[in-house]
Parts: structure tokens; C-alpha cells; sequence
């Protein structure tokens, strides 16, 4: 896990330096995005990695050019933590018309247990690591409308979790329609299998938001329903949240 992580980090960082070698002639923005979400239940994007409980998401985004460091952290509001994610991602293509980004990242899930020594039980902290890879090939029919396939795969590095993951996803993504003058909003459906080890399932998800122009908090709601599945957890999960974004870019100064 240590090599991976510094493997990436040595990528990442090869990136900047040559990208800050071109910056006298092409001058590309580096770029430091986010979103800080309070929400009232933490879904996750794998169902049965949810929290179940009210938590705080911390989603960031620093790069240049086509590379990008976005780390995921997320809390339940009770402070503990319930997952790390470390994802390095690159812009394979990007054409009006067509993009695709893959990604890879390690990551942290961590879980409370109760722990029983000589009769006596208390609360333990322990950390499931996983390495995780993705790609997200989308088509743009216009500005504001794209469809496209989402696929994640992760493997779990100790044997006591589940060894590989495979997530495929059909997706729309429409974003910034227009509600009246002022507000704006996205949705983003999609239909996927899930195959854990040998068990397997099919869901549907929805994602959708609602925003202000030029201001910087919007609400988002997140919604989604097992329709066959043999892996454990709720067949419903909803969540409504609270997001605070961030988008800045920066330029060096010759």
C-alpha cells in the first residue's frame, strides 16, 4: 500500500513539474475545487459502505491540466471517521463531443466493532484497506446533457474482506438547467449491477440539485433502490445534503 501511494504521489508530482516547464508558453490554470456536504444520512456509492447515520463529506479536487488529486473524507457528525479516499485522476480524452478520465486510489473504510476481553466489551476502531480503479467514458450530446457508462472496481487488500468489487453503471447526466432566472439545477440517473465476490445485484440511483446562481450553497438529494440484489443491506436509501462548493483557479505570475 505504501508503494502504491508513493508511486502515485511520484506521478502526480512528475506532472506538475513538467506542466510548470510549459507555463511561460501555455500559462494552464492550476485549479483547487470542492464541495463541503452536512448531510442527514451517508450514502455511499457502493450501498452496503453506507454509513446509515448523519455524517459530513469533505470532497476536494487540486490539479493542472488533465491530472487531479481528489482526496474524499468523510465523518459521521458524532466525529469519527468512516472513510478515507485517496484518488489520482486523468483526462484520457477530452473533446466536445467525447471524454473519458480514469482514476485509481487507495482507500479506507473504517468500522466500529465491539470488541469482548475476560468478559468485559468495549468499542474498537478498525480499518478495511482497499485499492480501487475506474473509467467514465461520456458522450456530450450538448453543454448540458451527457450520457455515458461509469466503471469501478476495487480489491480489498487482507483476506478477511471482500476481494473484488465490480461496479458498471448507465448514467445521464444533465446539469445548469435554468429554473427561472435565478436558480439552476442537475440530475443525474443511472441503472447498475454490482458484483461482490460471487454475490450480485441490480439498483437504481438518482442524484439531484438544486442551486442558486453565483452563490455558493446549493441542496442536494441522492436516492436509491435495490431491485434484485443478493448483497446484504437496505433495499431504500435516501439522503438529503447541504453542500458548500469551491472553485478557484490560479496563475503563476511571470
Amino acid at each position: 500500500m505504501k508503494k502504491i501511494i508513493a508511486f502515485s504521489c511520484f506521478l502526480f508530482l512528475c506532472h506538475f513539474s513538467l506542466a510548470q516547464s510549459k507555463d511561460s508558453t501555455t500559462q494552464t490554470p492550476s485549479f483547487f475545487r470542492g464541495q463541503i456536504t452536512a448531510t442527514n444520512n451517508g450514502i455511499s456509492l457502493i450501498p452496503n459502505f453506507s454509513l446509515n447515520n448523519p455524517a459530513a463529506l469533505f470532497d476536494l479536487s487540486v490539479g493542472k491540466g488533465r491530472l487531479s488529486f481528489d482526496p474524499m473524507f468523510r465523518f459521521g457528525l458524532n466525529t469519527k471517521p468512516w472513510v478515507f479516499v485517496f484518488w489520482f485522476r486523468y483526462k484520457l480524452i477530452a473533446k466536445q463531443k467525447f471524454s473519458m478520465s480514469i482514476g485509481a486510489h487507495p482507500s479506507y473504510l473504517f468500522r466500529t466493532e465491539i470488541l469482548t476481553t475476560n468478559g468485559v466489551s468495549k468499542e474498537v476502531m478498525t480499518t478495511q484497506r482497499y485499492f480501487a480503479w475506474e473509467a467514465t467514458p461520456t458522450y456530450h450530446l450538448n453543454k448540458k446533457i451527457g450520457i455515458g457508462l461509469y466503471y469501478l472496481g476495487s480489491h480489498g487488500l487482507t483476506k478477511d474482506l471482500i476481494q473484488y468489487t465490480h461496479f458498471v453503471a448507465l448514467r445521464s447526466i444533465i446539469s445548469n438547467i435554468p429554473l427561472g432566472k435565478n436558480f439552476n439545477f442537475m440530475f443525474i440517473p443511472q441503472v447498475y449491477y454490482l458484483k461482490q465476490d460471487q454475490l450480485t445485484g441490480t439498483y437504481i440511483n438518482a442524484t439531484l440539485g438544486f442551486a442558486k446562481n453565483n452563490f455558493p450553497v446549493s441542496i442536494s438529494l441522492i436516492a436509491n433502490q435495490a431491485l434484485q440484489s443478493e448483497i446484504v443491506g437496505k433495499d431504500f436509501l435516501w439522503s438529503v445534503g447541504l453542500v458548500y462548493n469551491i472553485n478557484k483557479e490560479y496563475e503563476r505570475k511571470r
